[in-house]
């Protein structure tokens, strides 16, 4: 079983912290009131928006070291859910990597909302989530946890596909914003 501290109390970091816990993983959840918590997790998985992680990355930048660091964000423009606000050819997680060269960093999580999580399914077929990263260790040990904890977990390349994850991501996002779908469904993977 595995460590694993998730910085973020909101509804993805919750439902997180809940499905990785019935795998009987360890888990520490984190909000703002621990920010003098150290992160004492294998693995710490960033559960907070995109306009979050700077501050996040720079407070807390040596504890990184060493760790899979997961990156959930979408870095979606949220004031006009028209564009993502990273460059085209770019990624939060690309951005995330830059920051901690001595992290070892991988997409997941954003192409799920946080019901399909928590119940393991999205309509019929089991919750998948997307892996990306180029530490093939680090992919399959996230893999690994997550289908521990009931999830299937789907290597979707290297951590330049976090782009088309992002891209996905914000495609649900706006398709529920817009009540296209519904928050309780989302993309399910059937292979």
């Amino acid at each position: 079983m595995a460590h694993v501290s998730i910085i973020g109390t909101g509804n993805m970091g919750q439902a997180i912290a809940a499905v990785l816990g019935k795998g009987g993983n360890t888990v520490d959840l984190l909000g703002r009131a621990d920010a003098d918590t150290p992160l004492t997790g294998d693995v710490v998985v960033l559960a907070v928006p995109y306009g979050a992680v700077a501050d996040i990355l720079a407070e807390r930048a040596a504890q990184f070291a060493g760790k899979v660091v997961v990156d959930i964000s979408n870095p979606v423009d949220f004031d006009t859910f028209d564009s993502l606000v990273v460059p085209a050819d770019g990624s939060a997680a690309a951005e995330i990597a830059a920051a901690l060269p001595q992290s070892r960093v991988v997409k997941a999580f954003n192409t799920t909302f946080a019901t399909t999580l928590s119940t393991g399914t999205v309509g019929a077929n089991p919750t998948t989530v997307l892996i990306a990263g180029d530490d093939t260790d680090a992919k399959t040990l996230l893999a690994s946890i997550l289908t521990t904890a009931g999830l299937r977990a789907l290597d979707a390349g290297s951590l330049r596909r976090a782009r088309e994850l992002e891209a996905l991501g914000f495609l649900q996002i706006s398709l529920a914003a817009g009540e296209k779908i519904a928050w309780t469904g989302g993309f399910a993977v059937v292979a």
